[in-house]
Protein backbone atom coordinates (compact mmCIF):
# COMPACT_ATOMS: atom_id res chain seq x y z
CA UNK A 1 0.00 0.00 0.00
CA UNK A 2 1.11 3.56 -0.73
CA UNK A 3 3.17 5.33 1.93
CA UNK A 4 1.10 8.43 2.69
CA UNK A 5 3.37 10.55 4.88
CA UNK A 6 2.19 13.61 6.83
CA UNK A 7 -1.16 15.13 5.89
CA UNK A 8 -4.02 17.34 6.95
CA UNK A 9 -7.79 17.18 6.72
CA UNK A 10 -8.95 19.33 3.79
CA UNK A 11 -11.87 21.59 4.68
CA UNK A 12 -13.34 24.40 2.52
CA UNK A 13 -12.64 26.95 5.24
CA UNK A 14 -8.88 26.29 5.12
CA UNK A 15 -8.53 25.26 1.46
CA UNK A 16 -6.19 28.15 0.62
CA UNK A 17 -4.09 27.53 3.72
CA UNK A 18 -3.78 23.81 2.94
CA UNK A 19 -2.63 24.57 -0.61
CA UNK A 20 0.02 26.92 0.78
CA UNK A 21 1.40 24.56 3.44
CA UNK A 22 4.82 23.12 2.66
CA UNK A 23 5.64 19.49 3.28
CA UNK A 24 2.08 18.19 2.86
CA UNK A 25 2.12 14.69 1.36
CA UNK A 26 -1.62 14.06 1.31
CA UNK A 27 -5.05 15.30 2.40
CA UNK A 28 -8.26 13.69 3.55
CA UNK A 29 -11.69 15.02 2.58
CA UNK A 30 -15.07 14.27 4.17
CA UNK A 31 -16.72 12.21 1.44
CA UNK A 32 -20.23 13.53 2.05
CA UNK A 33 -19.03 17.11 1.45
CA UNK A 34 -18.03 16.61 -2.19
CA UNK A 35 -19.64 15.47 -5.46
CA UNK A 36 -17.82 12.97 -7.66
CA UNK A 37 -18.66 14.90 -10.84
CA UNK A 38 -17.85 18.35 -9.48
CA UNK A 39 -14.76 18.29 -7.29
CA UNK A 40 -13.69 21.51 -5.54
CA UNK A 41 -11.07 23.41 -7.55
CA UNK A 42 -8.69 23.30 -4.60
CA UNK A 43 -8.71 19.49 -4.51
CA UNK A 44 -8.20 19.37 -8.26
CA UNK A 45 -5.15 21.61 -7.96
CA UNK A 46 -3.74 19.50 -5.14
CA UNK A 47 -4.18 16.34 -7.19
CA UNK A 48 -2.43 17.98 -10.15
CA UNK A 49 0.51 18.63 -7.83
CA UNK A 50 0.65 14.94 -6.98
CA UNK A 51 -0.96 15.24 -3.53
CA UNK A 52 -2.92 12.11 -2.63
CA UNK A 53 -6.57 12.70 -1.64
CA UNK A 54 -8.41 10.13 0.50
CA UNK A 55 -12.23 10.27 0.94
CA UNK A 56 -13.34 9.80 4.56
CA UNK A 57 -16.97 8.74 4.99
CA UNK A 58 -19.15 9.55 7.99
CA UNK A 59 -22.63 8.28 7.06
CA UNK A 60 -22.43 4.57 6.18
CA UNK A 61 -23.10 3.46 9.75
CA UNK A 62 -21.38 0.09 9.29
CA UNK A 63 -21.81 -0.65 12.99
CA UNK A 64 -25.59 -0.27 12.73
CA UNK A 65 -28.05 -3.15 12.70
CA UNK A 66 -29.10 -2.59 9.08
CA UNK A 67 -27.05 -3.75 6.14
CA UNK A 68 -25.19 -0.94 4.33
CA UNK A 69 -27.22 1.18 1.94
CA UNK A 70 -26.16 0.28 -1.64
CA UNK A 71 -26.65 3.88 -2.79
CA UNK A 72 -24.34 5.23 -0.09
CA UNK A 73 -21.73 2.61 -0.94
CA UNK A 74 -21.96 3.43 -4.65
CA UNK A 75 -21.57 7.15 -3.97
CA UNK A 76 -18.49 6.56 -1.79
CA UNK A 77 -16.96 4.35 -4.46
CA UNK A 78 -17.59 6.97 -7.17
CA UNK A 79 -15.79 9.60 -5.11
CA UNK A 80 -12.81 7.29 -4.57
CA UNK A 81 -12.55 6.75 -8.32
CA UNK A 82 -12.95 10.48 -9.10
CA UNK A 83 -10.16 11.33 -6.65
CA UNK A 84 -7.87 8.50 -7.75
CA UNK A 85 -7.73 7.48 -4.08
CA UNK A 86 -5.70 4.45 -2.96
CA UNK A 87 -8.31 3.63 -0.30
CA UNK A 88 -11.45 4.92 1.42
CA UNK A 89 -12.13 5.15 5.13
CA UNK A 90 -15.17 5.02 7.40
CA UNK A 91 -15.96 4.49 11.08
CA UNK A 92 -16.79 1.67 13.45
CA UNK A 93 -20.01 3.32 14.57
CA UNK A 94 -23.74 3.52 14.11
CA UNK A 95 -25.37 6.76 12.99
CA UNK A 96 -29.04 5.81 12.73
CA UNK A 97 -31.40 3.34 14.38
CA UNK A 98 -35.00 2.21 14.30
CA UNK A 99 -36.90 1.30 11.16
CA UNK A 100 -38.28 -2.10 10.05
CA UNK A 101 -36.12 -4.22 12.37
CA UNK A 102 -37.70 -2.57 15.41
CA UNK A 103 -41.00 -1.43 13.87
CA UNK A 104 -40.22 2.11 15.05
CA UNK A 105 -39.48 5.37 13.20
CA UNK A 106 -35.93 5.62 11.97
CA UNK A 107 -33.88 8.19 13.87
CA UNK A 108 -30.68 9.92 12.78
CA UNK A 109 -27.97 10.69 15.32
CA UNK A 110 -26.12 13.24 13.20
CA UNK A 111 -23.05 11.88 14.97
CA UNK A 112 -20.91 8.75 15.30
CA UNK A 113 -22.12 6.58 18.19
CA UNK A 114 -20.24 3.64 19.72
CA UNK A 115 -20.99 0.05 18.83
CA UNK A 116 -21.38 -2.29 21.82
CA UNK A 117 -18.35 -4.56 22.05
CA UNK A 118 -20.37 -7.74 22.09
CA UNK A 119 -20.25 -10.86 19.93
CA UNK A 120 -23.66 -10.02 18.45
CA UNK A 121 -22.51 -6.55 17.43
CA UNK A 122 -19.23 -7.94 16.08
CA UNK A 123 -21.08 -10.48 13.91
CA UNK A 124 -23.28 -7.72 12.48
CA UNK A 125 -20.34 -5.36 11.92
CA UNK A 126 -18.26 -8.02 10.15
CA UNK A 127 -21.02 -8.89 7.70
CA UNK A 128 -21.61 -5.20 7.00
CA UNK A 129 -17.89 -4.69 6.41
CA UNK A 130 -17.73 -7.62 3.98
CA UNK A 131 -20.68 -6.17 2.06
CA UNK A 132 -18.89 -2.81 1.87
CA UNK A 133 -15.60 -4.40 0.82
CA UNK A 134 -17.33 -6.23 -2.03
CA UNK A 135 -19.01 -3.04 -3.25
CA UNK A 136 -16.09 -0.60 -3.05
CA UNK A 137 -13.52 -0.28 -5.85
CA UNK A 138 -10.59 0.32 -3.47
CA UNK A 139 -9.56 -1.06 -0.05
CA UNK A 140 -11.47 0.03 3.04
CA UNK A 141 -10.03 1.13 6.39
CA UNK A 142 -12.12 1.66 9.51
CA UNK A 143 -11.60 4.16 12.33
CA UNK A 144 -12.03 3.67 16.06
CA UNK A 145 -14.29 6.40 17.45
CA UNK A 146 -14.39 8.53 20.59
CA UNK A 147 -17.28 8.08 23.00
CA UNK A 148 -18.82 9.78 25.99
CA UNK A 149 -20.82 6.73 27.05
CA UNK A 150 -20.10 3.05 27.71
CA UNK A 151 -22.41 0.19 26.86
CA UNK A 152 -23.32 -2.09 29.77
CA UNK A 153 -22.43 -5.75 29.46
CA UNK A 154 -19.57 -5.39 26.97
CA UNK A 155 -17.72 -8.63 26.30
CA UNK A 156 -14.43 -7.38 24.80
CA UNK A 157 -11.89 -4.62 25.17
CA UNK A 158 -11.50 -2.19 22.27
CA UNK A 159 -8.20 -3.75 21.20
CA UNK A 160 -9.62 -7.25 21.11
CA UNK A 161 -12.75 -6.09 19.30
CA UNK A 162 -10.61 -4.48 16.58
CA UNK A 163 -8.35 -7.52 16.37
CA UNK A 164 -11.35 -9.82 15.91
CA UNK A 165 -12.73 -7.50 13.21
CA UNK A 166 -9.44 -7.55 11.27
CA UNK A 167 -9.05 -11.32 11.66
CA UNK A 168 -12.54 -12.00 10.29
CA UNK A 169 -12.57 -9.50 7.44
CA UNK A 170 -9.00 -8.49 6.58
CA UNK A 171 -10.10 -4.86 6.78
CA UNK A 172 -7.47 -2.21 7.42
CA UNK A 173 -7.56 0.11 10.42
CA UNK A 174 -7.46 3.89 10.75
CA UNK A 175 -6.31 4.45 14.30
CA UNK A 176 -7.26 7.80 15.83
CA UNK A 177 -4.92 8.37 18.76
CA UNK A 178 -7.02 11.33 19.93
CA UNK A 179 -9.98 8.97 20.22
CA UNK A 180 -7.91 6.54 22.27
CA UNK A 181 -7.10 9.44 24.62
CA UNK A 182 -10.77 10.47 24.73
CA UNK A 183 -11.82 6.96 25.72
CA UNK A 184 -9.08 6.93 28.36
CA UNK A 185 -10.51 10.04 30.04
CA UNK A 186 -14.20 9.26 29.54
CA UNK A 187 -14.27 5.48 29.94
CA UNK A 188 -11.10 4.66 31.84
CA UNK A 189 -9.63 2.64 28.96
CA UNK A 190 -5.84 2.35 28.70
CA UNK A 191 -4.54 3.45 25.26
CA UNK A 192 -1.41 1.34 25.71
CA UNK A 193 -3.49 -1.77 26.29
CA UNK A 194 -5.58 -1.08 23.18
CA UNK A 195 -2.42 -0.63 21.08
CA UNK A 196 -0.88 -3.81 22.50
CA UNK A 197 -3.98 -5.85 21.61
CA UNK A 198 -4.72 -4.64 18.12
CA UNK A 199 -2.90 -5.87 14.99
CA UNK A 200 -0.67 -2.87 14.30
CA UNK A 201 0.35 -4.33 10.93
CA UNK A 202 -3.21 -3.65 9.76
CA UNK A 203 -2.95 0.12 10.34
CA UNK A 204 -3.41 2.06 7.10
CA UNK A 205 -2.85 5.46 8.72
CA UNK A 206 -3.33 7.50 11.89
CA UNK A 207 -5.48 10.47 12.92
CA UNK A 208 -4.35 13.15 15.37
CA UNK A 209 -6.68 15.86 16.71
CA UNK A 210 -7.29 18.21 19.61
CA UNK A 211 -10.03 18.47 22.18
CA UNK A 212 -10.87 19.97 25.56
CA UNK A 213 -11.79 18.68 29.02
CA UNK A 214 -14.85 20.09 30.78
CA UNK A 215 -16.06 18.84 34.17
CA UNK A 216 -14.08 15.64 33.87
CA UNK A 217 -15.34 14.83 30.37
CA UNK A 218 -13.05 14.99 27.35
CA UNK A 219 -14.72 16.46 24.27
CA UNK A 220 -13.10 15.44 20.99
CA UNK A 221 -13.77 18.81 19.38
CA UNK A 222 -11.28 18.90 16.48
CA UNK A 223 -11.30 22.63 17.29
CA UNK A 224 -8.37 22.88 19.71
CA UNK A 225 -4.61 22.35 19.45
CA UNK A 226 -3.35 18.78 19.78
CA UNK A 227 -2.45 18.27 23.47
CA UNK A 228 0.68 16.60 24.78
CA UNK A 229 -1.33 13.60 26.00
CA UNK A 230 -2.47 12.80 22.45
CA UNK A 231 1.06 13.20 21.09
CA UNK A 232 2.21 10.74 23.76
CA UNK A 233 -0.26 8.15 22.44
CA UNK A 234 1.03 8.83 18.91
CA UNK A 235 4.58 8.26 20.13
CA UNK A 236 3.54 4.98 21.75
CA UNK A 237 1.95 3.82 18.50
CA UNK A 238 5.01 4.88 16.47
CA UNK A 239 7.24 2.88 18.81
CA UNK A 240 5.26 -0.25 17.88
CA UNK A 241 4.95 0.24 14.11
CA UNK A 242 6.11 2.82 11.57
CA UNK A 243 2.84 4.55 10.56
CA UNK A 244 2.38 4.81 6.81
CA UNK A 245 0.51 8.06 7.23
CA UNK A 246 -0.35 10.54 9.99
CA UNK A 247 -3.04 13.17 9.48
CA UNK A 248 -4.01 16.26 11.47
CA UNK A 249 -7.77 16.82 11.76
CA UNK A 250 -9.23 20.28 12.34
CA UNK A 251 -12.95 20.95 11.82
CA UNK A 252 -13.71 24.25 13.55
CA UNK A 253 -12.18 27.41 15.05
CA UNK A 254 -9.52 27.26 12.37
CA UNK A 255 -6.25 28.94 13.39
CA UNK A 256 -3.90 30.87 11.08
CA UNK A 257 -1.96 28.80 8.57
CA UNK A 258 1.27 29.16 10.54
CA UNK A 259 -0.32 27.53 13.59
CA UNK A 260 -1.43 24.60 11.45
CA UNK A 261 2.10 24.36 10.09
CA UNK A 262 3.50 24.36 13.64
CA UNK A 263 1.19 21.49 14.62
CA UNK A 264 2.22 19.51 11.56
CA UNK A 265 5.89 20.07 12.43
CA UNK A 266 5.25 18.84 15.97
CA UNK A 267 3.48 15.73 14.68
CA UNK A 268 6.30 15.04 12.23
CA UNK A 269 8.91 15.53 14.97
CA UNK A 270 7.05 13.19 17.33
CA UNK A 271 6.98 10.36 14.79
CA UNK A 272 10.53 11.03 13.59
CA UNK A 273 12.02 11.07 17.08
CA UNK A 274 10.45 7.73 17.93
CA UNK A 275 11.51 6.32 14.56
CA UNK A 276 15.13 7.38 15.10
CA UNK A 277 15.20 5.87 18.60
CA UNK A 278 13.61 2.62 17.41
CA UNK A 279 15.83 2.41 14.33
CA UNK A 280 18.93 3.12 16.39
CA UNK A 281 18.08 0.28 18.73
CA UNK A 282 18.29 -2.18 15.83
CA UNK A 283 21.15 -0.49 13.96
CA UNK A 284 19.23 1.30 11.21
CA UNK A 285 21.08 4.34 9.81
CA UNK A 286 19.34 7.67 10.59
CA UNK A 287 18.94 8.53 6.89
CA UNK A 288 16.67 5.49 6.46
CA UNK A 289 14.31 6.43 9.25
CA UNK A 290 12.08 8.65 7.10
CA UNK A 291 11.37 5.75 4.77
CA UNK A 292 10.16 3.84 7.80
CA UNK A 293 7.96 6.54 9.25
CA UNK A 294 6.25 7.30 5.96
CA UNK A 295 7.42 10.77 4.90
CA UNK A 296 10.29 12.05 2.83
CA UNK A 297 9.89 15.67 1.79
CA UNK A 298 12.91 16.97 3.68
CA UNK A 299 14.87 13.80 4.35
CA UNK A 300 15.20 11.95 1.06
CA UNK A 301 13.03 9.58 -0.94
CA UNK A 302 10.70 7.10 0.69
CA UNK A 303 11.84 3.55 0.99
CA UNK A 304 10.30 1.41 -1.73
CA UNK A 305 10.89 -1.74 0.26
CA UNK A 306 8.06 -2.51 2.67
CA UNK A 307 9.05 -3.09 6.25
CA UNK A 308 8.67 -6.71 7.34
CA UNK A 309 5.34 -7.41 8.95
CA UNK A 310 4.14 -10.17 11.21
CA UNK A 311 1.69 -12.59 9.60
CA UNK A 312 -1.97 -12.10 10.45
CA UNK A 313 -3.46 -15.30 11.80
CA UNK A 314 -6.93 -16.68 11.20
CA UNK A 315 -8.91 -18.68 13.71
CA UNK A 316 -8.52 -22.45 13.57
CA UNK A 317 -10.74 -24.32 11.16
CA UNK A 318 -11.59 -21.40 8.85
CA UNK A 319 -11.35 -21.87 5.09
CA UNK A 320 -9.21 -19.06 3.71
CA UNK A 321 -8.28 -17.27 0.53
CA UNK A 322 -5.32 -14.99 -0.19
CA UNK A 323 -5.18 -11.26 0.37
CA UNK A 324 -2.68 -8.53 1.24
CA UNK A 325 -2.22 -6.17 4.12
CA UNK A 326 -0.76 -2.66 3.70
CA UNK A 327 2.85 -2.91 2.55
CA UNK A 328 2.22 -6.11 0.59
CA UNK A 329 2.15 -8.55 3.50
CA UNK A 330 0.06 -11.60 2.58
CA UNK A 331 -2.92 -12.27 4.80
CA UNK A 332 -5.41 -15.08 4.86
CA UNK A 333 -9.03 -13.93 4.84
CA UNK A 334 -11.86 -16.39 5.56
CA UNK A 335 -13.84 -17.42 2.49
CA UNK A 336 -16.81 -18.26 4.65
CA UNK A 337 -17.05 -16.38 7.92
CA UNK A 338 -19.88 -16.60 10.43
CA UNK A 339 -22.89 -14.48 9.52
CA UNK A 340 -25.16 -12.96 12.15
CA UNK A 341 -28.45 -14.66 12.79
CA UNK A 342 -31.61 -12.60 12.24
CA UNK A 343 -32.02 -12.58 16.01
CA UNK A 344 -28.54 -11.04 16.45
CA UNK A 345 -29.39 -8.21 14.06
CA UNK A 346 -32.67 -7.65 15.83
CA UNK A 347 -31.07 -7.64 19.27
CA UNK A 348 -28.52 -5.08 18.12
CA UNK A 349 -31.28 -3.05 16.45
CA UNK A 350 -33.42 -2.91 19.59
CA UNK A 351 -30.47 -1.92 21.80
CA UNK A 352 -29.25 0.80 19.44
CA UNK A 353 -32.74 2.20 18.88
CA UNK A 354 -33.35 2.43 22.64
CA UNK A 355 -30.06 4.29 23.17
CA UNK A 356 -30.54 6.70 20.28
CA UNK A 357 -34.15 7.40 21.27
CA UNK A 358 -33.00 8.29 24.80
CA UNK A 359 -30.37 10.60 23.35
CA UNK A 360 -32.48 12.48 20.80
CA UNK A 361 -36.14 11.90 21.67
CA UNK A 362 -36.15 12.11 25.46
CA UNK A 363 -37.29 8.52 26.09
CA UNK A 364 -36.16 6.75 29.32
CA UNK A 365 -32.49 5.90 29.72
CA UNK A 366 -31.94 2.19 28.93
CA UNK A 367 -31.00 0.01 31.88
CA UNK A 368 -27.31 -0.06 32.72
CA UNK A 369 -26.35 3.28 31.16
CA UNK A 370 -25.01 6.23 33.13
CA UNK A 371 -27.87 8.73 32.97
CA UNK A 372 -25.58 11.69 33.68
CA UNK A 373 -23.27 10.76 30.83
CA UNK A 374 -26.22 10.24 28.51
CA UNK A 375 -27.39 13.73 29.43
CA UNK A 376 -23.98 15.14 28.46
CA UNK A 377 -24.09 13.22 25.18
CA UNK A 378 -27.64 14.32 24.47
CA UNK A 379 -26.78 18.00 24.93
CA UNK A 380 -23.67 17.56 22.79
CA UNK A 381 -25.73 16.02 19.98
CA UNK A 382 -28.23 18.90 20.08
CA UNK A 383 -25.42 21.47 20.09
CA UNK A 384 -23.78 19.77 17.13
CA UNK A 385 -27.10 19.76 15.26
CA UNK A 386 -27.46 23.48 15.86
CA UNK A 387 -23.93 24.14 14.66
CA UNK A 388 -24.13 22.02 11.52
CA UNK A 389 -27.57 23.36 10.54
CA UNK A 390 -26.15 26.88 10.90
CA UNK A 391 -23.42 25.89 8.42
CA UNK A 392 -25.62 24.17 5.84
CA UNK A 393 -28.30 26.88 6.11
CA UNK A 394 -26.45 30.07 7.16
CA UNK A 395 -29.54 32.15 6.34
CA UNK A 396 -31.30 30.80 9.45
CA UNK A 397 -29.00 32.39 12.08
CA UNK A 398 -28.92 35.49 9.89
CA UNK A 399 -32.74 35.74 9.88
CA UNK A 400 -33.22 34.76 13.53
CA UNK A 401 -30.18 36.53 14.99
CA UNK A 402 -29.39 35.76 18.62
CA UNK A 403 -32.64 33.82 18.87
CA UNK A 404 -31.43 31.10 16.49
CA UNK A 405 -29.51 28.89 18.92
CA UNK A 406 -32.01 28.83 21.84
CA UNK A 407 -34.88 28.29 19.37
CA UNK A 408 -33.07 25.41 17.69
CA UNK A 409 -32.08 23.73 20.97
CA UNK A 410 -35.68 23.94 22.19
CA UNK A 411 -36.83 22.41 18.89
CA UNK A 412 -34.20 19.64 19.09
CA UNK A 413 -35.36 18.53 22.55
CA UNK A 414 -38.66 17.29 21.14
CA UNK A 415 -37.90 16.79 17.45
CA UNK A 416 -35.33 14.09 16.68
CA UNK A 417 -33.61 14.23 13.32
CA UNK A 418 -35.10 11.76 10.84
CA UNK A 419 -33.17 12.86 7.74
CA UNK A 420 -29.97 14.72 6.96
CA UNK A 421 -29.00 18.16 8.18
CA UNK A 422 -30.58 19.97 5.21
CA UNK A 423 -33.87 18.25 5.94
CA UNK A 424 -33.42 19.21 9.58
CA UNK A 425 -33.01 22.87 8.62
CA UNK A 426 -36.27 22.79 6.64
CA UNK A 427 -38.12 21.02 9.45
CA UNK A 428 -36.87 23.56 11.98
CA UNK A 429 -38.04 26.47 9.82
CA UNK A 430 -41.44 24.84 9.30
CA UNK A 431 -41.74 24.23 13.05
CA UNK A 432 -41.17 27.93 13.76
CA UNK A 433 -43.58 29.10 11.07
CA UNK A 434 -46.37 26.78 12.24
CA UNK A 435 -45.94 28.30 15.71
CA UNK A 436 -46.22 31.82 14.25
CA UNK A 437 -42.58 32.61 14.81
CA UNK A 438 -40.46 34.61 14.68
CA UNK A 439 -42.62 37.37 16.12
CA UNK A 440 -41.09 40.09 13.96
CA UNK A 441 -43.22 40.21 10.75
CA UNK A 442 -40.26 41.04 8.52
CA UNK A 443 -38.20 38.15 9.88
CA UNK A 444 -41.17 35.78 9.57
CA UNK A 445 -41.66 36.83 5.95
CA UNK A 446 -37.98 36.24 5.19
CA UNK A 447 -38.13 32.82 6.85
CA UNK A 448 -41.27 31.94 4.87
CA UNK A 449 -39.57 32.90 1.60
CA UNK A 450 -36.46 30.93 2.54
CA UNK A 451 -38.53 27.84 3.33
CA UNK A 452 -40.57 28.13 0.13
CA UNK A 453 -37.43 28.47 -1.98
CA UNK A 454 -35.94 25.26 -0.57
CA UNK A 455 -38.84 22.96 0.21
CA UNK A 456 -39.83 22.14 -3.40
CA UNK A 457 -38.55 19.14 -5.33
CA UNK A 458 -36.13 21.44 -7.15
CA UNK A 459 -34.88 24.99 -6.58
CA UNK A 460 -37.13 27.58 -8.23
CA UNK A 461 -35.97 28.88 -11.60
CA UNK A 462 -35.38 32.53 -12.43
CA UNK A 463 -38.91 33.02 -13.80
CA UNK A 464 -40.47 31.56 -10.66
CA UNK A 465 -38.35 33.82 -8.47
CA UNK A 466 -39.39 36.89 -10.48
CA UNK A 467 -43.07 35.95 -10.21
CA UNK A 468 -42.71 35.43 -6.47
CA UNK A 469 -40.88 38.73 -6.06
CA UNK A 470 -43.61 40.53 -8.01
CA UNK A 471 -46.32 38.88 -5.90
CA UNK A 472 -44.56 39.91 -2.68
CA UNK A 473 -44.17 43.47 -3.99
CA UNK A 474 -47.90 43.65 -4.69
CA UNK A 475 -48.73 42.28 -1.25
CA UNK A 476 -46.60 44.96 0.41
CA UNK A 477 -48.36 47.82 -1.41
Amino acid sequence: MTELGIGIGWRPEIADAVEGLSGIDWVEVVAENICADHLPDSLTRLRERGVTVVPHGVSLGLGGADRPDPARLAALGEKAVALGAPLVTEHIAFVRAGGPLTATPQLEAGHLLPVPRTWDALDVLCENVRIAQDALPVPLALENIAALVSWPGEEMSEGRFLAELVERTGVRLLIDVANLHTNHVNRGEDPARALSELPVEAIAYVHVAGGVERDGVWHDTHAHPVPRAVLDVLADLASRVAPRGVLLERDDDFPPAEELADELRTIRATVTAVGIRSAGAVGVPPDEVWGRVGTAHQHGARSSKPAPQAPLLIGAGARVSGGFMPGGTPVAVPETAPTPTPNARQRVAVAQAALLSALVAGTPVPEGFDSRRLGVQSRALAAKRAGVVAKVAPELPEILGKGYRPAFLAYARSRPMTGGYRRDALDFAAHLLVAGRPEDPAARRRLTEWWQDRSGSRPPGRAARLVRAARHALVRK
